[in-house]
C-alpha cells in the first residue's frame, strides 16, 4: 500500500514578527564614502562572522594596549613572503606589538630578506638537482646563530642582532625587534629547516638556542593576562608552542584572565582552531583570509582606533 503525503494542514503557523530571528537589519553593513577613515569603514562592516571577528580582535588589541597588557604575534614563513613584513615591523615600532614569535621557515625568509632582499627559492625545480635548500650563506649565518644562541641570547635574539648590520635590515622582523628590545622567539624541529641540512649545522645547538626561546616565550605568554596572542599563517609549529607555553604558565600559578586569541590564514586547521582560539583562551575569533589583505587591513584598523583615542 503507498505511503500517503503527510497532510501540510496540520502545520501551526507562526506570526513573522514574535519569531526570533538571528539577522537583523541594524547589524547590515553601513555605506562609508570613498574618503572614509579606517575607523568608519571598521564600523561600517556587517555585524555578523568575520565582520564582526575582525571588529572584535582590533577591539582586544587596542584594549590590551590601553591597559599596557601584551599583543604577541605568531608568524608563519608566509607572512614574509607574501611581502607583509613591513606592516609587522610598522606595528612593532608604533608599539602595539609588544613580542614576536616564529617557526624556523619564517627567520630564514626573514635573513634572506634582510641580507639579499629575495627568498624564497623554487623547490620543485631544484628538488630533482639536489640543490633545494643548499644556500651557503643561509645555513652558515644560522650555524653562528644558533652556536651563540646556546649561550644564553636564545635563537632569536643572536639571529636578530647581527642581522642588524644586513643591507636591508630595515625589512627584517628579527633585526627590528633586537632593535626595539622586544622579545622575538625562534621555534625550531630538527630537520624542518633547509638550514639543517647545512654541513656546520649542529642539532644539539639548534636544540638549546631553540629551547632558550621556547622559555622566553613562555615567560612572555605567563604575562599575558588581558593580552592577545595572534597566530598568523602558522599551522602547526606555533600553536602547538603556544598550548605548551599557556600549560606552563598556569602549572607556575600565573593566571591568564582575559587572554583573546585569535588566527588569521587562508586555510582553517585543526592545531589553531582548538590550540589558539578554543582551549587556551577565554574569546577567541578565527578570520580566513589572505595574509596580504588582511594585515594590511588589521593594521589601518588597529592604527585607526588608536589615533582616535590620541585626539
Amino acid at each position: 500500500m503507498p505511503t500517503e503525503p503527510f497532510d501540510l494542514g496540520r502545520v501551526k503557523t507562526t506570526p513573522l514578527a514574535g519569531r526570533p530571528s538571528l539577522v537583523r537589519t541594524d547589524r547590515f553593513a553601513g555605506l562609508p564614502g570613498p574618503g572614509a577613515t579606517a575607523r568608519e569603514l571598521l564600523r561600517s562592516l556587517p555585524d555578523f562572522l568575520a565582520g564582526r571577528g575582525l571588529r572584535d580582535l582590533v577591539a582586544a588589541i587596542v584594549a590590551a594596549r590601553r591597559g599596557g597588557r601584551g599583543v604577541v604575534f605568531g608568524v608563519g614563513g608566509h607572512v614574509v613572503k607574501t611581502g607583509c613584513s613591513p606592516v609587522v615591523i610598522d606595528l612593532m615600532e608604533c608599539g602595539v606589538i609588544t613580542a614576536l614569535a616564529m617557526p624556523g621557515s619564517t627567520a630564514i625568509h626573514d635573513f634572506e630578506i634582510a641580507s639579499a632582499g629575495q627568498t624564497s627559492e623554487d623547490v620543485a625545480g631544484r628538488l630533482s638537482e639536489g640543490a633545494y635548500g643548499t644556500a651557503e650563506e643561509t645555513g652558515r649565518f644560522f650555524a653562528g646563530a644558533a652556536a651563540a644562541g646556546a649561550g644564553g641570547a636564545g635563537l632569536g635574539r643572536a639571529l636578530g642582532e647581527p642581522m642588524r648590520e644586513l643591507p636591508h635590515a630595515g625589512l627584517s622582523l628579527l633585526a627590528t625587534a633586537a632593535r626595539l628590545d622586544l622579545p622575538a622567539t625562534v621555534h625550531v624541529a630538527v630537520g624542518t629547516d633547509t638550514v639543517h641540512l647545512h654541513p656546520a649545522a649542529d642539532g644539539a645547538a639548534l636544540g638549546a638556542a631553540s629551547h632558550l626561546d621556547f622559555r622566553i616565550f613562555t615567560t612572555v605568554v605567563s604575562r599575558l593576562a588581558g593580552g592577545v596572542y595572534v597566530n598568523v599563517g602558522s599551522a602547526v609549529m606555533l600553536p602547538e608552542v603556544f598550548l605548551k607555553a599557556v600549560t606552563v604558565a598556569h602549572n607556575a600559578g600565573e593566571r591568564l584572565e582575559g587572554l583573546f586569541g585569535a588566527n588569521l590564514d587562508m586555510l582553517r586547521h585543526y592545531r589553531t582552531r582548538v590550540n589558539v582560539v578554543s582551549r587556551p583562551v577565554e574569546r577567541g575569533v578565527d578570520i580566513a583570509g589572505h595574509h596580504e589583505i588582511m594585515l594590511p587591513l588589521l593594521r589601518l584598523m588597529v592604527l585607526g582606533e588608536m589615533e582616535e583615542d590620541r585626539r
